[in-house]
Order: structure tokens, then sequence, then C-alpha cells
């Protein structure tokens, strides 16, 4: 979709889809000039009981000679409450009104003491990521017809700077809606690894990919017991962005990367929906999307490193049993008294490796626990972190993305759950605090002195029935927060 603002009012804007959204406020000027524009609007509104209610929606078919062919008129509430994510919600909301129309969308909302840059940034990306549909798996996809450009009305000039990064954040979400949206026989570790090939091809990023024997090497054993009840083989995959000029930050990104959890040993079962454990490589996919949007923007300064420890916890004759104790890469042992508790032993490896390239931050994303799912439901990620400028960069990268976050507490006491009769740790605590305690296990892989931070998505990595800028199904969730976070830092 091509993005622009456009010069035109709106009286004399003549695309093919024109939207534009109202405020409560006796005084909204745009009212009467659509008044003048569309003769009869005003009854029209009246009954259909439009009160300029966040909620409140009309859509129209004015068929006037050399103007729009659909009109569509938002309520957005009061202008105290005006925020950016009002406005990416009601951006959101054209879209999806709009399908069905080609030509050019005109999108005209008000911004009162906002951004003019960030509104038009906040703007374009929610009608290109809920315009989004994945028919890759569909014998006959259904015809669907979307816009072709969309141009944003009322806004300055300065604001098209806003646009530039669109495109590319857009293209890293949707690249995570797409490997987590897949069926587990389609992305597999080997799929995820030529994902990050493809990447490192089109972009020229720097790719190693350690294979099983190559993880022996390093002594990843807790990585290694996940996958050995998968007849697919582990992939580890160090994915690197340089920048040009001088590297003044360096920057990891760890990803989850389970392309199937079927709890190995402590099975799935009843609410569990064992046959959505595809999403289970949700933090992988997020970190892959965000080095996609990363690779196109270039950030100066900034060097960054991906990691994901890839695989399939499955279950044969080989499979890790409940009981058993394994060697991370560091020698530190650690019981499994739960199987379904894996995520946090591949990244106990990630996270070891990505200490070893001396970062300045490192920040993992890991559809970890559905006790953060229990505790902030699934519209936001928990945030664990021992660094609270690192916290609040990754929570103002959040606001700034409309990704919603909510930091946690790493609460030492609560390690006591984790103590091992034989081990040096288990993998899992009690039921109470299940999302801290899981925290404070991948802290205990951290180096010491490195800023890092936890992102717990399993909620709001999937929607069942779709929430603002999202379809149902995958989100693409972290992805824009990951970049933006990575720009800040290279300002």
């Amino acid at each position: 979709m091509r993005l622009s603002l456009s010069s035109s009012g709106l009286k004399n804007w003549d695309g093919d889809v024109l939207v534009v959204g109202l405020l409560k406020e006796e005084s909204e000027p745009h009212r009467t000039e659509l008044s003048e524009r569309f003769p009869g609007l005003e009854a029209v509104l009246e009954q259909q009981a439009f009160q300029a209610k966040p909620s409140d929606q009309v859509v129209l078919h004015p068929l006037q000679e050399g103007g729009p062919s659909r009109l569509i008129v938002l309520g957005l509430g009061e202008a105290a409450a005006l925020s950016l994510d009002g406005l990416r919600a009601a951006a959101a909301r054209a879209a999806k009104a709009s399908i069905g129309c080609s030509g050019s969308l005109g999108l005209l909302l008000p911004w009162g003491d906002l951004e003019a840059e960030a509104v038009a940034q906040a703007t374009a990306e929610a009608v290109l990521l809920a315009s989004y549909k994945d028919q890759r798996f569909r014998k006959d996809p259904e015809p669907r017809r979307v816009p072709e450009a969309l141009e944003l009305l009322g806004l300055p000039e300065q604001a098209a700077s806003g646009l530039t990064p669109v495109a590319a954040n857009c293209a890293g979400v949707d690249l995570a809606r797409q490997l987590v949206a897949a069926p587990p026989n389609v992305v597999t570790p080997a799929a995820l690894a030529d994902t990050a090939a493809e990447l490192a091809r089109d972009y020229g990023l720097e790719l190693t990919v350690l294979e099983r024997a190559d993880c022996e090497a390093r002594g990843m054993g807790a990585f290694l017991a996940v996958s050995q009840g998968s007849d697919l083989p582990p992939k580890f995959l160090h994915l690197i962005y340089r920048p040009a000029g001088e590297v003044k930050r360096r920057l990891a990104l760890v990803g989850k990367g389970l392309t199937f959890d079927s709890g190995g040993y402590n099975l799935k079962v009843g609410a569990a929906q064992i046959d959505m454990m595809k999403f289970d490589m949700g933090g992988s996919a997020a970190v892959l999307g965000a080095m996609r949007s990363i690779a196109e923007r270039k950030p100066e300064g900034v060097e960054v490193h991906m990691i994901v420890a890839s695989c399939e916890n499955m279950v044969n004759g080989s499979a890790v049993h409940p009981g058993d104790i394994v060697t991370a890469a560091d020698g530190t042992t650690i019981e499994i008294n739960n199987t379904d508790a894996e995520g946090r032993l591949t990244l106990a490896d990630a996270l070891l490796y990505a200490c070893e390239q001396q970062p300045d931050a490192v920040v993992d994303l890991a559809t970890l626990t559905g006790a953060c799912v229990i505790a902030l439901g699934d519209e936001m990620a928990g945030l664990w972190s021992n660094d609270d400028d690192l916290a609040t960069a990754l929570d103002t990268a959040a606001g700034t993305a409309g990704e919603g976050l909510w930091r946690m507490p790493l609460r030492k006491s609560y390690k006591d759950g984790l103590k091992s009769l034989l081990a040096d740790t288990k993998n899992t605590g009690p039921r109470p605090g299940g999302s801290i305690t899981a925290a404070l296990f991948l802290q205990e892989f951290v180096a010491s002195g490195t800023a890092w931070a936890h992102i717990d998505i399993a909620g709001p990595v999937w929607s069942d029935k779709g929430r603002g800028l999202d379809p149902a199904g995958a989100t693409g969730y972290g992805v824009r927060t990951l970049v933006n976070w990575v720009c800040q830092q290279a300002a």
C-alpha cells in the first residue's frame, strides 16, 4: 500500500474511500464540512443515533459523481481523551470498513495536541496491519480487494517523516504473523533456519547455524535435552546486523523457538490446547520479524545479535524424562521436574550464548507461562528486568508501538521454590507466582553485570477473534516494540 500525505481538504478529496473521525465536541469543524459536502448526512447520522462515541460507526455509499464511492464516519469520543491508541483503533476500524474497495483510502482524524509525526506513523501502521489476511493455506483464496494507497488528510508536511519507517515495521510484523500462524509441519526448526538465511541473503546480515553436533561441543545440554524426543534436528541460529559505521551499542535479541510443544511426558491435556502449540515459537518469530525491520531501516551505531535455539518438544523413547538432570553450557545442573517447562531450558543455553557476545543489553521474548496469561490476560505481556533503565526504555518502546507491556517483580525469595535436592536448580517452582519463578530461572543464565529483560508474550501472541490492529490469529506482537527500542538505542 502506498503511503502519503494529501494536501486536499475534506471538501475536495476525490479518492475511493473517505474516512472521517469526529469528536463529541459541538464545535467539531469536520462535521460542518462533511454536511456541506454530503447534503442529508446529518439526518442519516441522527437516524443512526451517531453520538461520536468511540464505538460509533456509519458507512455510507454517497455515489456522488467525482467523489468517493464509500464514506465512513467514525466516532472518537471526547477531545480531552484523544490519544495515539485511540487513533490507532480508529484507523484499524477504517481499514476494515474499507475492505472491498480498491483505489485510494483518505483518512482524516483529529489529532489535537499529539505530535503529527507520531500520528502519521501510528495511523498508517494501523491501516496496514489491520488490512492483513493470511490465505496461504486456502485451495481457493477468497477474492479480496483493499485500497492500494493511503492518503492522510489534515496533517502538516513535517508529518511525512512519520511514514518513513512504516513499511519496514509492518513487513516485520507480517513476517512474524506468518511464522506463528503456519502449522508445525511447515514451520520446523529447519524452516526457521531457512527464514534466517533468506534475511541474511536479502539484507546482508551474518548468519551462523549451529547443528546438533555443534551444540553438543558447546555443552548445550539443556537445549538438547528438549530436542531429543523429536525426529527433527534442532537448529541454533545466530543472526547479526552490523551498522555501516562505528558500533556504539551492542544488543542481543533472544527468542524462544519451540516450533511445536507437546509438553513431553507431562503431556498437554484439557485446557492446555495442544493443537495451538504451534505458536510456542512466537518469541523466535518476533525477533526474526524485528531483524527483518531493523535490516531495512539500518539504524546507525548499533549492532544487533539475534539468537534462537529452535527445536520441537515431542514424546518418543528418547525423550527426556520427568526427573532427569541435565547440564547447561555453563555447567549448571537442572532437574527437570516438568517436561512442559521446556522453553526455559532452551533459553538457558541461548542466554548463555548471547552473553558470550558481550552485549550492552539482552532482551528475550518467549511464550513462556500460562501463569502470565492468568495475571495479565491476553492483551499485555509481562516484563521482568534486572535494570531499571532498560525496563523504562522497553516500556517507552512498547507504548510508542501501542503494544501492552507491564513490569513484574523479580522477587528473590521466590527462588527458594526452584531449589533441588540433587541438582543446582529445578526447572519449575510452585504454582503460585509461576511466571516470576520462570523469570528468576532465566536470570541465573545471564552474565553478572549484563542488563537483561525477559518479556513473556504467552497472552498477546495470538488472538482468537481479533482485536484492534490484529485480525484473528497470530498478532506479530513484540516486533515493533523491539524495533523501536533498538532504534532508540541508535539515536
